[in-house]
């Protein structure tokens, strides 16, 4: 604690965006001046003609827009600032498709399933914030998150590689032949949640059944403090695999958020089951994790734990070839510490401290561009090292949001909340509402008590959109190759950089 009591103390001795950990006016401050720079990003909401609500400008792909607009849904939350609670709610609405599943038709032919799933984690996280509902016409958060984990469940593949999921969802995008962790990180992830949420173990056999398959094909990789495993082994989440070489093929990548996403969902599973094997699986991820912490590059830190990207960034920042995508994945990574603190109180000892570490450096990184708060890419020496873009704002945000997760009272279940999700006693797992004017949630009685949600049958029960047959030219099945394929290579080639 000495660190952290260094840290509430210190006079900032250059220009930036002035933050102190425990001060709350000041952590306000510095969230509102991030969101600012983040949303300038967003057409849509400066009335530019022709552009979509929900989505940010090019270069910024759809999946990082619903990672933006769930960083404000934390942010509405912590902070009780509802300013920008319809656009949120608009941009989810108008993204999620024509069965509120995220098969949006303006992406569906470029999508893979980790960016629908992280649609479905926006979604997972309103539902357990209590954001505000959607409008009539829609159902509950709930029904939204079940539809997109029943579709991407759908997908699983014991095809090839004997089971998991594969990036792409369609064989006409590069990449459609690779199974990674961060797809099937995201099924991992949402079942979790939806467990917990909902009280229903089927959701347990779904983490259990993801969790033993990354086991097996290495995905998820034991290492051992010496060669006779005497000791408690850490985790590697690496990236993934190629299915032609039956997933033997292993980019060796670790990236933040794969490892975070594998955090928070053991952390919800054990928060749920009780069962100390989940437990285990944090520290055993976490201990890995820590090596994803570098020491400030000046006098100020004296520790390591700020968090960067080492597999397209060195410590040093000698080399930094991290993409646009890859420019969030550390706010990502500290959103999910702060929920697993959450749920497993237990963790706060060990992960707080870290996260204080790198809000104070991510704020001192945001001294740059010509209104002198633009956030960097590194924040492993203080001021702007000259990047900026929607990723590095995003990442400030989470880290702002992470310092005062415990504002918010939960995350909630559906138990807590009767007034959307009520009990019928029916025997089947309910119907599809879409009024959520009166009696839009709907539950059923299960072995271990009241299991609530539409279960298997959300999104299920009209046509799909991605059955539907895509009108593609040439050039659209090209253009989209060429992209996943160049993104590819960036991940594969990751692997060269990563500080072990």
């Amino acid at each position: 604690m000495q660190i952290l009591r260094w840290l509430i103390t210190f006079a900032l001795p250059v220009a930036c965006l002035e933050m102190l950990p425990s001060n709350l006016t000041s952590i306000f401050d510095a969230q509102n001046t991030v969101i600012k720079g983040m949303l300038v990003y967003c057409p849509w909401i400066h009335n530019v003609s022709g552009s979509t609500p929900g989505m940010f400008q090019a270069p910024y792909y759809w999946w990082e827009a619903g990672v933006a607009w769930s960083a404000m849904i934390d942010w509405s939350v912590v902070s009780g600032n509802d300013t920008y609670n319809d656009w949120i709610k608009e941009a989810i609405q108008f993204q999620s498709g024509t069965n509120w599943d995220f098969m949006t038709e303006n992406q569906t032919s470029v999508e893979g399933n980790d960016d629908q799933g992280f649609w479905g984690i926006t979604v997972m996280n309103a539902a357990e914030k209590n954001f505000t509902q959607p409008d009539k016409g829609y159902p509950p958060w709930l029904y939204f998150a079940q539809a997109t984990f029943n579709k991407i469940a759908g997908r699983w593949d014991t095809t090839l590689c004997g089971g998991g999921l594969k990036w792409q969802i369609f064989p006409w995008n590069a990449g459609y032949d690779y199974k990674n962790m961060v797809s099937n990180g995201v099924l991992f992830h949402m079942a979790a949640r939806l467990a917990r949420f909902t009280n229903n173990d089927s959701y347990v056999d779904w983490s259990e059944k993801v969790w033993k398959w990354a086991r097996g094909v290495n995905f998820l990789s034991p290492i051992y403090p010496d060669a006779t495993n005497n000791f408690d082994m850490y985790m590697r989440v690496y990236d993934g695999a190629h299915t032609t070489d039956n997933c033997t093929d292993i980019a060796t990548a670790e990236w933040t958020y794969d490892q975070g996403l594998m955090i928070s969902g053991c952390a919800y599973l054990y928060n749920y089951t009780g069962d100390s094997v989940w437990l285990d699986r944090v520290d055993q991820l976490w201990s890995r994790a820590t090596s994803m912490f570098g020491t400030d590059n000046s006098t100020y830190f004296p520790g390591s734990k700020i968090l960067y990207e080492p597999s397209c960034m060195t410590a040093d920042e000698s080399i930094v070839s991290c993409s646009n995508d890859q420019r969030v994945f550390k706010g990502i990574m500290l959103r999910f510490l702060g929920i697993s603190m959450q749920v497993a109180p237990v963790l706060r000892e060990t992960f707080f401290e870290y996260v204080t570490i790198t809000a104070q450096a991510a704020s001192w990184s945001c001294s740059g561009g010509t209104d002198g708060v633009t956030c960097g890419l590194s924040w492993l020496h203080q001021g702007w090292d000259g990047w900026y873009g929607l990723g590095e704002q995003i990442c400030a945000l989470d880290a702002f949001n992470t310092l005062i997760y415990d504002r918010f009272d939960g995350p909630y279940k559906a138990s807590d909340l009767p007034e959307i999700y009520t009990v019928n006693n029916s025997t089947s797992s309910g119907s599809n509402s879409s009024d959520n004017s009166s009696s839009s949630g709907n539950s059923s009685s299960g072995s271990s008590g009241t299991v609530y949600g539409w279960g298997n049958e959300a999104g299920m029960n009209s046509s799909q959109v991605e059955s539907q047959k895509l009108e593609l030219d040439n050039g659209d099945v090209a253009g989209a190759g060429v992209l996943t394929a160049f993104v590819l290579l960036l991940i594969i080639g990751g692997s060269a950089w990563l500080v072990l």
